[in-house]
């Protein structure tokens, strides 16, 4: 199995890693990385791929039996396997990705509503919420979120065993994507601390360290996805 570097420090832009196969797709799995693989609406990390036979740029990453797979850019000669290769992160991107996704959290908070999707990207994202009716003064919501932003809280993590995900079931903001388990923990993302934490739910993304590093939003078009759904767009400024 990959070791998931990217989830014990997402700020790492480079590491080592050892090839341990190829996929008929023609993706590398590696031993260790730092690369996110696409899941949870957060799509996969970019970068570049070097050994000592060359270069190679990954388009992105992706679960796979067997542990995360790095899906080249470019149909170039790969390593082979046992090769040793360095891992260098496209930073620009992914940090793009942590502001948004950390903002995303923040959104479900300043919108106490059950969320029934999302998407991210680099310098957008979105939540869809169990939303019959229009959320009224929009101005006032974007203003409470990037207040929520100024205050730089931090963001940190947790764990709690799958038994005590079952017994708190208010944790789970998400309709569309339930938390991963069977692996006997999940991964909590918390922001705020003791009487000052606004938020705790279960997430395996990457995020910042503290909401001001996200920097401003601009909430966009508000959009009705059914008979209650409704899609909540925002971007980042700048």
């Amino acid at each position: 199995m990959t070791d998931l570097l990217f989830r014990d420090d997402p700020y790492q832009t480079g590491a080592d890693c050892r090839i341990i196969a190829h996929t008929p797709e023609g993706g590398l799995i590696v031993d260790r990385s730092i690369f996110y693989a696409t899941g949870g609406g957060q799509p996969g990390d970019s970068g570049m791929l070097d050994w000592a036979g060359g270069r190679l740029p990954i388009a992105t990453a992706i679960k796979v039996d067997g542990g995360i797979a790095l899906l080249p850019a470019e149909p170039l000669a790969m390593p082979p396997v046992g090769a040793e290769a360095r891992q260098v992160l496209d930073w620009t991107r992914r940090h793009r990705h942590m502001r948004v996704h950390t903002a995303l959290h923040l959104l479900s908070v300043v919108i106490p509503l059950p969320v029934t999707g999302g998407a991210i990207a680099q310098d957008k994202g979105r939540l869809d919420f169990d939303m019959p009716d229009p959320p009224g003064d929009v101005a006032a919501i974007e203003g409470i979120l990037n207040s929520l932003i100024d205050r730089d809280l931090p963001v940190t993590e947790d764990w709690i065993t799958d038994s005590e995900l079952e017994a708190n079931p208010g944790l789970v903001k998400t309709m569309s994507v339930r938390p991963p388990v069977g692996q006997g923990r999940v991964r909590l993302i918390r922001i705020g601390q003791g009487a000052g934490q606004i938020d705790l739910q279960p997430c395996g993304g990457t995020h910042v360290a503290r909401t001001a590093e996200i920097g401003r939003i601009a909430i966009g078009k508000i959009e009705k996805k059914g008979r209650q759904n409704r899609r909540v767009t925002i971007s980042l400024v700048g």
